[in-house]
């Protein structure tokens, strides 16, 4: 969390030696305060239309915050072997070895590069295809991170070993859950403990089965169905760590706290052919003024609207958010093809069409994140906090500069083309 000077505008882009810079760029060196609740986060490139190509370059890096006063009476295996990111994406390669991205648009007469969705052929882990890590038999901790430009990944282990999850995205939860697969959207963050005593086995593959695109699109295969390998010793031994049954409690959801509701509709538009073009939230194109407009310190309530085939994993700048509930729609051919003309969510009725069946939000994913999966054909009730968490007031430094901040759908190829929104934060 930090001023918005610093937070990496999308038309803050600069080229080498800033011999070219873009219009809301303001300066060559950023300041990250770091004052906020201990967690895991990651940084990328956000250069307005090149996002996907930027960080497919290799533009990222996983960044931990820690709080050793707070974190340390945990007892969570920490120290540079038992704590490790596992930054995680696919790619494509050419045979030389170089990457490889298809650079012809699925409509080139409208967009001459820009595809849908990228997915590679490789799962790639910390830089390295399909890697090994060997470990003893004792707990590690595993910050994974979905750093793919649009692959979502349903982990899970091989041999049967489980996942102790003990933060989400960039927050610990309250206690502990325990799964036996983890589904990540892109930019989405599992924070586990995996306990490598239990194995009965001496190797343990990390898998995914998750299709492409997610939900409905293509199975996995040999190629990127495996995810890395791990060789556990097999000497047993005493582990010093532990997971405690109660974690770090912070302020709950107060829905009486929210000042405003906004809907927040996900569109997507096609040719002639049916072939996708782009996308808009609240059909407006990313260069409209801003509509969200938040007071500093203050929550709402967002209710965002899938009328499209895919699952969007939203993310919000600067706020932290609670998943309130996932609600069907109803009629939903009816409802889109008001929204589609009217754009209003209230007078096309909302209260009328969000109405079926709920999804459960999994117990891992109830506490405070900073993206989550937006349901097609769903509507996901979130209640986004525009304050500190970890200490219940409102920011240290002042949110409400120029150039502001940003909302937008993590699939990179999406918030290019142009999924993505202005976000004000006002006095």
């Amino acid at each position: 969390m930090h001023e918005p000077a610093n937070d990496g505008n999308a038309n803050s882009w600069f080229t080498a030696g800033f011999k070219e810079k873009g219009p809301d760029w303001s300066k060559g060196t950023y300041h990250y305060n770091n004052n906020q609740q201990p967690g895991s986060l990651w940084y990328h490139d956000h250069a307005m239309g090149l996002t996907r190509v930027n960080l497919l370059a290799g533009l990222i890096g996983a960044y931990v915050i820690r709080h050793p006063e707070v974190e340390g009476p945990l007892e969570l295996p920490h120290g540079e072997e038992f704590d490790r990111p596992l930054i995680v994406f696919d790619r494509s390669f050419r045979k030389d070895g170089s990457i490889y991205m298809n650079s012809t648009g699925n409509n080139p007469s409208i967009h001459p590069q820009w595809q849908p969705e990228y997915f590679g052929d490789l799962i790639i882990v910390n830089g390295k295809a399909w890697p090994k890590m060997t470990v003893r038999r004792r707990k590690y901790r595993l910050r994974i991170i979905n750093a793919s430009n649009a692959r979502f990944f349903r982990l899970f282990f091989t041999n049967g070993l489980e996942f102790i999850h003990v933060a989400s995205d960039s927050t610990y939860l309250v206690e502990p859950v325990v799964t036996n697969e983890t589904l990540l959207a892109p930019s989405e963050i599992a924070d586990v403990v995996v306990d490598f005593s239990k194995s009965k086995t001496d190797e343990a593959v990390l898998a995914n089965d998750a299709p492409y695109p997610y939900p409905s699109g293509d199975p996995v295969n040999e190629l990127n169905g495996r995810v890395m390998k791990f060789t556990i010793k097999k000497e047993r031994e005493v582990d010093t760590w532990r997971v405690p049954d109660k974690l770090i409690q912070y302020p709950s959801p107060d829905l009486s706290s929210a000042t405003q509701t906004r809907y927040i509709a996900m569109y997507e538009y096609t040719s002639d052919t049916d072939e996708p073009t782009h996308l808009y939230i609240n059909g407006k194109p990313y260069e409209a003024p801003a509509t969200e407009t938040p007071k500093a310190g203050t929550s709402e309530i967002w209710n965002v609207i899938n009328l499209t085939e895919d699952n969007h994993p939203m993310h919000i700048h600067l706020a932290v958010f609670t998943v309130l509930d996932q609600t069907e729609l109803v009629k939903a051919e009816e409802f889109k093809a008001c929204m589609s003309k009217m754009n209003d969510a209230i007078k096309c009725q909302i209260s009328k069409h969000a109405r079926g069946k709920k999804l459960r939000v999994a117990a891992h994913e109830k506490g405070w994140k900073n993206v989550y999966k937006m349901t097609p054909g769903y509507v996901t009730r979130i209640l986004v906090r525009f304050s500190y968490i970890h200490s219940n007031t409102s920011y240290s430094f002042d949110p409400t500069g120029m150039p502001g901040y940003v909302y937008h759908c993590h699939i990179l190829d999406h918030e290019d083309n142009a999924m993505m929104r202005p976000l004000v934060v006002m006095k």
